[in-house]
């Protein structure tokens, strides 16, 4: 008898949202490694196809494929629906990220990053749920972050809120879909390695490394390994689950 891995994740497919780069582009190198075929979507049409063409070939016998589009815009939202085949794992990880104290907040800018970071995951998964477009037995997995859902800073109020509401309505989509056999996960990341701590200075990165016990930030790798482990059929039994991925850093 075939001894089974159960972290394979041969012959699936797998949707991909902010998949141009970071942590979206190393998760759909890790899948296609394991045996998966992956689309990936991003805003950003040439870093996409750069990325596309990056990535291993497929073992699936179906091409890896990209659709560029703007999660925000309803219009978008629907064609990448109707492009997409029935997918057995969906991967929420755009986002956006801006420090910004309580007191200098604007209307504009909290309603800029809860569209990307809120709203356009939740519409997109409802699309897929209400299209049918997920498989029994697949797996919803939400880049969350540490932040809001296990530590605040300061400054971080917006995205951490963010954050917090997509890990509850993870839970939510969890218990509802459970009975039909789709499970809904998160991880949940400290600081990462990617474009998205661009504006910290070399100096602020060194001091906020001393609060991680493990002394660095996570590779975008060290993220897309949980994200695949969730996608696969080790994590048969789990769902509903925030999946902390933080270097130790919210045990202080």
């Amino acid at each position: 008898m075939e001894n089974k891995n159960p972290f394979s994740l041969k012959g699936k497919t797998i949707l991909i949202t902010g998949g141009a780069g970071g942590i979206g582009s190393a998760a759909a190198r890790i899948c296609i490694n394991l045996g998966a075929r992956v689309i990936l979507t991003d805003i950003r049409e040439e870093a996409l196809k750069s990325t596309l063409v990056s990535l291993p070939e497929s073992q699936t016998g179906e091409p890896n494929l990209c659709f560029t589009s703007d999660l925000t815009d309803a219009e978008q939202l629907a064609s990448l629906i109707d492009f997409c085949p029935v997918l057995d794992g969906v991967v929420c990880n755009a986002g956006v990220m801006k420090l910004t104290l309580t007191q200098f907040i604007t209307e504009e800018e909290l309603t800029r990053i809860q569209k990307i970071n809120l709203n356009a995951p939740i519409m997109l998964t409802r699309s897929l749920l209400k299209k049918k477009k997920v498989a029994k037995g697949g797996s919803i997995v939400f880049t969350a972050s540490a932040a809001g859902v296990y530590r605040v800073s300061m400054g971080n109020g917006i995205y951490a809120t963010t954050k917090c509401g997509i890990d509850a309505f993870m839970r939510t989509v969890a218990l509802e879909f459970g009975p039909k056999g789709i499970r809904c996960n998160s991880v949940n990341p400290g600081m990462v390695e990617t474009a998205l701590i661009g504006s910290f200075t070399e100096e602020q990165k060194e001091k906020e490394k001393l609060n991680y016990p493990l002394r660095r930030f996570a590779q975008p790798e060290d993220i897309a390994y949980g994200i695949a482990y969730l996608l696969s059929d080790a994590s048969s039994f789990v769902t509903g689950t925030a999946l902390k991925i933080d270097g130790g850093m919210t045990l202080g």
